[in-house]
């Protein structure tokens, strides 16, 4: 069953402005010659944002809504516009849409992004799904505070979108529609208030939208609707098996970093990946370069396990090509290094344990949610 949250606080949407617009519904200014110059234009049509109905199935966690930034209709219809329109990067090549694509779960494919001329970026994309649920640090190593924070910087990025956010504006602002949107969805009356700011909400609107909770998973555990096979529901049993390391383990423990219903704990963990001599050595910091505390280097966010069959390849860098290697590297329990989870510990992998794990984990696949139209290319 599906609660209906209906997100109000639209006042904070609408703003004052104290200029008197001409004849013509342009805003003067003056140049360095004292001639006059062209640096707003006023925008017309209608200014009157609905609040977003924003279906939450019941069995997951409370939405995560700034104050500041409430879902609206207009909003999220102009950061669906935004995340797909490669007008957001240097030479209009590449979009949001570019490595987060809906069918693979708005990843890529990739190990590591390509962005702008081909160039790799430094870590995989990771899916922005189900991030209405977290409530900060967001990415890999936890450096952004929240998603309007986090979508200025792919765009500014020199291996991703490699683009200038005043040049982004001017475009936005010249461009034949983005005007009436951005007004349509923040109330702004004038281009010169159409900022790198207002299109970062918008982003973060249409993201916080996209939450998958439809996965086959989910219709058995949570709506009584079907079964598990035997080897589905044998996966499930070592899955959520609860694990004390002072027992023998012959089981992977999955859920204490994965645990349902998010299969995500919003936190960092060092998962065993990288054997160093000293935690200064590790190539990729993670949280640690972001906080500046070395015991948090080569710690990284959990991402969640949601749609995880289809966002291949695994890992902040994308080094497993296939779920099979990444089980096989939780069986040897990582490199007892400084700093690893207390969760590693090596554990008997046989070939039927695998099987079975693998296939519980494809019951999170959410087939609706990758073929919902409301997170489809709107340009298509």
């Amino acid at each position: 069953m599906k609660n209906l949250i209906t997100l109000f606080a639209l006042s904070t949407l609408f703003f004052a402005f104290g200029c008197e617009d001409d004849d013509s519904g342009m805003m003067g200014g003056t140049d360095d010659d004292g001639g006059s110059m062209i640096t707003s234009i006023e925008i017309s049509g209608p200014s009157n944002p609905t609040s977003y109905n924003l279906e939450v199935p019941s069995y997951l966690p409370g939405p995560i809504i700034p104050e500041d930034n409430p879902l609206t209709v207009e909003g999220v219809q102009l950061g669906r516009k935004l995340f797909y329109d490669p007008i957001l990067s240097r030479d209009s090549t590449i979009s949001c849409s570019s490595c987060h694509q809906q069918q693979l779960a708005f990843t890529d494919g990739q190990a590591l992004s390509i962005g702008i001329e081909g160039q790799s970026a430094s870590r995989n994309a990771m899916s922005p799904v189900n991030m209405v649920f977290n409530p900060n640090n967001f990415h890999w190593d936890g450096a952004h505070e929240s998603l309007e924070i986090q979508a200025i910087h792919p765009v500014e990025n020199m291996l991703e979108m490699d683009a200038d956010w005043e040049e982004v504006e001017e475009r936005l602002r010249n461009h034949p529609g983005y005007p009436q949107d951005f007004r349509a969805a923040f109330g702004i009356g004038n281009t010169n208030e159409l900022t790198r700011e207002l299109a970062t909400r918008a982003l973060g609107q249409f993201e916080r939208t996209m939450i998958s909770g439809q996965s086959r998973y989910d219709k058995v555990v949570s709506q009584n609707d079907g079964f598990f096979t035997e080897l589905e529901e044998e996966g499930k049993q070592l899955f959520f098996v609860e694990f004390n390391p002072s027992d023998s383990i012959s089981h992977p423990g999955c859920s204490h970093c994965h645990n349902a219903p998010r299969f995500g704990d919003n936190l960092f963990h060092n998962n065993g990946l990288d054997s160093v001599a000293s935690l200064t050595d590790f190539a990729d910091l993670g949280l640690g370069g972001v906080n500046g505390n070395v015991f948090d280097n080569g710690k990284f966010r959990t991402p969640t396990l949601r749609n995880i069959a289809l966002t291949a390849p695994y890992m902040h860098d994308g080094r497993f090509s296939t779920l099979e290697e990444v089980l096989e590297q939780y069986a040897r329990g990582g490199h007892g290094i400084e700093g690893e989870s207390p969760f590693l510990t090596p554990f008997e992998l046989t070939p039927e344990k695998q099987a079975a794990l693998l296939a519980f984990l494809n019951t999170l696949t959410d087939e609706e949610f990758i073929n919902d139209e409301r997170f489809s290319n709107p340009f298509e």
